[in-house]
């Protein structure tokens, strides 16, 4: 195995673990933890 085939190997890794990330964050039962976490911030206690 050569630097250039484990360069392909990892790119594609890379390219899964993204479309699983984003597959993961635009799924509907997500939405409303993510919109409770965006308005942290802005929470005074």
């Amino acid at each position: 195995m050569d630097i250039n085939t484990l360069r392909i190997l990892v790119t594609i890794v890379s390219l899964v673990v993204f479309v699983g990330i984003v597959i993961w964050v635009w799924r509907n039962r997500n939405t409303k933890d993510f919109k409770e976490a965006a308005n942290l911030p802005f929470n005074e206690k």
